[in-house]
């Protein structure tokens, strides 16, 4: 699970900061285009969160299923 986690948080962080960067550079410029892009990359933030959420909790279910039946 620790590379799962690490991949996660790589994942996360990969699209948090360019996000957090392109918003920054929309308030500094006004350009429409850095907060397009740093709307989608918060769009895929949200989707690997919920996505690392749910893949942790049913694999910690599985293991615990499959230690109870043995």
């Amino acid at each position: 699970m620790k590379l799962f986690y690490g991949a996660m948080a790589l994942l996360m962080a990969g699209t948090l900061l360019p996000s957090v960067f392109f918003l920054v550079l929309y308030m500094a410029t006004g350009e429409r285009v850095a907060l397009v892009r740093a709307g989608k990359l918060w769009n895929f933030l949200r989707v690997f969160t919920l996505m690392g959420f749910n893949i942790a909790l049913w694999g910690h279910l599985v293991v615990a299923a499959w230690e109870l039946a043995h």
